[in-house]
């Protein structure tokens, strides 16, 4: 017969055996959503810096068809920090939408030209920031706004590409202004150029591209009180920061340099605008 006493007994055996399996599969739970081995580990034991690459949007990324070789803004930025860290860079070819899956799967160790979103943060890690990308106009001929409070009227219409981070600016800052919202970048501008929107927002490194390629689009006009977002690098989440860290010095360093500045005038280059063709006040 059993008494009370080793009832209890039993019971707290029973519960610390209980507790001890669930310990046990929570922390295999754990290690199994760990990776084996840091990035920065990864990097330097396989002389590998893996980026992704974008065909088309340049001066951010470009792909010469002929070749197969890779240029521009990020690919210049990629091939430094793999020359820091004694690496070679491996472009793997992705979309702005997957690259964030890639870099979750471990396809990929660094993504360049990232806009630390909220949502974004929730699933990876970003650096400081490599620039601070002024937010722009395209206007319409005979359309000259000063200020941001300008285009923020019932009358004003305003192109916006769903989703983006010019939408997202939109509709914070003008909460006023009629938002004509199209699926792509594309539309927006045609939008503009039929005459069905005033203006469309786009960040600078794009919205110089957008008017070199068709002048007849508009003019860049930047409003006042200047506004701009953060570029950065996203990185896997990581137990071992050394990696983020890592890039963080880099990407202080470059700058300190006047390297980043070159990088983007050079990628510039890549769609025909020069210096002289950048506003003046405008800054990266």
């Amino acid at each position: 017969m059993v008494n009370r006493r080793e009832i209890g007994s039993l019971v707290g055996l029973g519960a610390a055996a209980v507790a001890m399996a669930a310990g046990s599969a929570v922390s295999q739970a754990v290690a199994q959503t760990q990776p084996a081995e840091s990035t920065f580990a990864q990097i330097r034991r396989t002389k590998r810096l893996r980026i992704a690459g974008i065909v088309g949007t340049e001066p951010y990324y470009h792909k010469d068809i002929a070749t197969g070789q890779w240029s521009g803004f990020c690919v210049s930025m990629a091939t430094d920090l793999a020359k820091a860290l004694e690496a070679e860079v491996e472009i793997i070819e992705s979309t702005w939408g997957t690259s964030v899956l890639d870099l979750q799967s471990n396809k990929i160790d660094i993504m360049f030209g990232l806009s630390p979103t909220p949502s974004r943060a929730l699933i990876l890690e970003f650096t400081r920031p490599i620039m601070n990308n002024t937010f722009t106009i395209i206007a319409k001929s005979g359309f000259e706004p000063k200020t941001w409070e300008d285009l923020n009227k019932p009358e004003v219409r305003v192109a916006v590409d769903i989703g983006s981070t010019h939408d997202l600016y939109a509709r914070r800052t003008l909460p006023k202004a009629t938002l004509v919202a199209l699926k792509t970048p594309d539309e927006a501008v045609l939008a503009v150029q039929a005459g069905r929107a005033d203006c469309l927002i786009q960040v600078a490194m794009l919205s110089l591209v957008t008017v070199k390629k068709n002048a007849k689009v508009g003019k860049v006009i930047i409003p006042t009180p200047i506004a701009a977002q953060p570029t950065c690098c996203g990185v896997r989440v990581d137990v071992d920061t050394r990696f983020r860290t890592y890039v963080d010095n880099w990407l202080e360093y470059s700058r300190s340099l006047g390297a980043l500045r070159e990088w983007i005038l050079t990628s510039l280059s890549l769609v025909n605008i020069q210096e002289q063709d950048i506003p003046p006040g405008l800054q990266f």
